[in-house]
């Protein structure tokens, strides 16, 4: 089943002029230790060769279905989209007594890896992305569960009881990343039940080199973290390489509504300013970071800094 979808020009994007896009889902990839396939929703533009990938992974409970304020926008700009539904997707109904429950966060990581491994199939099963797809450009984004789980990719690693750092899960097949909400440090910094029910929630950002985009919402208060909403920024002040931190100004973990429509006389403006603002600077980070054009970034982050009643602000090293 496919859909086309069109946004209105933003004349303050500075991202040009978005075009219709196509989304398809799902996409099956067979998965067969994983003990169900992997379902995916592909979108992209309904123009252009040579696209570069933004591969997607969702909070916890969501799935292919989410994000659409993010991936819609992001597609119409001219990056193809791959959504896969992990296994602690409300759609699948994971039980807690079920085995593969300890391991989801594992799991979720060989998700992203497994897309990349098998976009032959998906180019095949997707008959408006053949020859359209430009694999030597290729981005990881996440939100909160899915920030970390992206976040492996790019060269965070999970330190063991004994603080010593796991698995290198590092993809050189990825370029850059855009990590939303992701999770800080563990150890002290979490709540009892936190630190007991996640342990894999105990990061090391040490190696995490790939050039990244971090956004968090300066009230977004964590119920797992005893710290406030600083912890979402320790990705950013503790991983070497270039990366840049968007703070949005009043916005709590859905940042303005990324992971579902925000619309109607009842929405609040602050918060629709705070998706906008969300949807322009990721947009416009991806396109040049993947090399669409080099001036989307520097663009977008003047009009921002000479904003008189910016809704965010950044910082970059």
């Amino acid at each position: 089943m496919s859909q086309i979808q069109t946004e209105p020009i933003d004349a303050e994007t500075q991202l040009g002029n978005p075009v219709p896009v196509i989304s398809q889902r799902p996409v099956t990839l067979p998965a067969p230790e994983r003990g169900a396939d992997l379902q995916l929703r592909v979108s992209m533009p309904i123009s252009g060769e040579e696209l570069p990938l933004v591969i997607f992974s969702h909070g916890y409970g969501s799935s292919m279905d989410g994000y659409g304020p993010l991936a819609d926008h992001w597609a119409a700009h001219g990056l193809v989209v791959i959504q896969p539904t992990h296994l602690d997707s409300a759609t699948i109904g994971l039980m807690a007594d079920d085995p593969r429950a300890p391991l989801v966060w594992r799991h979720r990581i060989d998700d992203l890896r497994r897309v990349l491994d098998q976009l032959d199939r998906v180019e095949a099963a997707v008959p408006a992305l053949t020859d359209r797809l430009d694999r030597a450009r290729v981005a990881a984004a996440g939100h909160s569960y899915g920030a970390t789980s992206a976040s492996a990719l790019l060269g965070a690693r999970v330190l063991g009881p004994d603080g010593a750092p796991g698995e290198d899960m590092s993809d050189s097949r990825v370029r850059a990343g855009v990590l939303l909400c992701l999770a800080g440090t563990g150890g002290e910094n979490l709540t009892a039940f936190a630190a007991e029910a996640f342990p894999f929630m105990n990061p090391s950002f040490a190696t995490m080199r790939t050039a990244s985009l971090l956004v968090y919402g300066d009230q977004d208060q964590s119920q797992l973290s005893s710290r406030g909403p600083d912890w979402w920024t320790d990705g950013y002040t503790l991983s070497p390489g270039e990366k840049t931190l968007l703070t949005v100004f009043g916005a709590d973990h859905a940042l303005g509504g990324i992971d579902a429509p925000s619309a109607g006389p009842h929405v609040q403006p602050e918060r629709l300013a705070q998706l906008a603002l969300v949807q322009r600077m990721t947009t416009a980070y991806l396109r040049t970071a993947l090399e669409v054009d080099d001036k989307s970034w520097p663009a977008t982050t003047d009009a921002l800094a000479q904003s008189p009643a910016p809704a965010g602000a950044l910082q970059s090293r």
